[in-house]
């Protein structure tokens, strides 16, 4: 098990995620497809072509998976309960075929659980960035996490 209990965590903890991912134009046609998304900005070529980035853009939810999943194994694998959510998710410039992403991490919040003793809450800060460092997402995650047992 990799991740870590809920009182591993300090707020203001930061992990530069050591895994790196070059987002694919299978990646990105097969979770669009998937996840039957039919827009024609990540899938249709030539539609792509007259918009503003000039080429298909990889889908702003394959991007929130990865920004997520690179983090799991120094964060939360097998310490988490559940996802709680997501807020302030955001894209501030797009994904294009053969962008390679990097993952940081920072701890903002830890909280008991009011109705599990046996558990807290932390709200991680996700923030994905291109080869470029160019800012690419960010969100902010709630998940449970287990206290170490005793």
């Amino acid at each position: 098990m990799a991740g870590l209990y809920y009182e591993e965590f300090k707020v203001g903890m930061t992990f530069q995620h050591d895994i790196r991912r070059t987002i694919t134009e299978a990646d990105n046609v097969f979770f669009t497809s998937m996840t039957h998304n039919p827009a024609a900005l990540h899938l249709d070529e030539e539609y792509a072509k007259k918009t503003e980035f000039g080429t298909r853009i990889v889908n702003s939810c394959l991007t929130l998976s990865f920004m997520v999943g690179i983090s799991v194994g120094q964060t939360t694998l097998g310490t988490t309960v559940a996802n709680l959510g997501w807020d302030e998710v955001r894209f501030p410039k797009p994904l294009f075929h053969g962008d390679t992403i990097r993952v940081e991490t920072e701890v903002l919040e830890l909280r008991d659980s009011k109705s599990r003793p046996n558990q807290g809450i932390i709200v991680f800060a996700h923030r994905a960035y291109n080869q470029h460092n160019d800012l690419v997402g960010s969100c902010k995650r709630s998940a449970l996490m287990l206290r170490k047992p005793k």
